[in-house]
């Protein structure tokens, strides 16, 4: 599914598969909290990654959780 953001198009389910494998090892780990929404600074990080050209799901993820734990993780 492609999605209209402004001049990009983003593939919507790229993002949701990097985002779901991000967000629960984060949650495991207790950086995340356990939520029903979504969390935007994540959103943004792996919408970043994409922009700056990574479209394989399991490194957006693994560097989306390294970004995120640098920036978010005390």
């Amino acid at each position: 599914m492609l999605h209209d953001r402004g001049m990009q198009v983003m593939n919507v389910e790229l993002v949701a598969d990097a985002y779901a494998i991000a967000a629960n090892y984060l949650r495991m780990s207790g950086v995340l909290p356990e939520t029903i929404t979504p969390d935007e600074r994540l959103v943004d990080i792996i919408v970043q990654l994409i922009h700056r050209g990574e479209f394989n799901k399991l490194r957006l993820a693994n560097k989306a959780i390294s970004m995120f734990e640098m920036a978010y993780a005390a």
